[in-house]
């Protein structure tokens, strides 16, 4: 069983100019790890113009679009945390969650991360901790595949 979101893609403390610099940093952490190619990376930027990815609670989920999945090596998470925050059209972000998912598990990755998410307490920890342990823990469900 490979791993869905582990230590290695879990960046914290990280600075971001704006919300072009922070989907750069996540595509560039999903193609450092070897879960995808730069094509699929360059992606990201389409797929936030087609819908933006702002998820609510200072959570942003930037992926890329279905025509990019092809780029696609492995099914991957990224965590990747901004603790000064980075505005994104208006709201303010604190942490972005990659998501590269060559079939449609990309969906019920979504729902149980805004399920998640939407925890106010767990929202909170997840945007000021230092601690990746804190991040497998309250993320654990992602850590390994099904």
């Amino acid at each position: 069983m490979s791993e869905i979101l582990s230590r290695e893609t879990i960046r914290l403390g990280l600075t971001a100019t704006d919300k072009t610099d922070a989907i750069t940093q996540c595509g560039s952490l999903l193609v450092a790890v070897g879960a995808v190619t730069q094509p699929y990376a360059d992606a990201m930027f389409e797929r936030e113009h087609q819908v933006p990815t702002y998820l609510g609670e200072g959570v942003a989920i930037p992926h890329g679009t279905n025509e990019s999945r092809e780029h696609i090596q492995r099914t991957c998470l990224g965590f990747l945390q901004f603790p000064g925050g980075v505005d994104w059209d208006g709201e303010r972000v604190f942490v972005c969650i990659p998501i590269a998912s060559r079939g449609e598990e990309h969906v019920e990755i979504l729902g149980e991360l805004a399920e998640v998410l939407m925890d106010p307490d767990a929202a909170a920890q997840l945007r000021t901790t230092t601690d990746p342990d804190d991040v497998l823990r309250l993320l654990g469900a992602f850590g390994k595949e099904n």
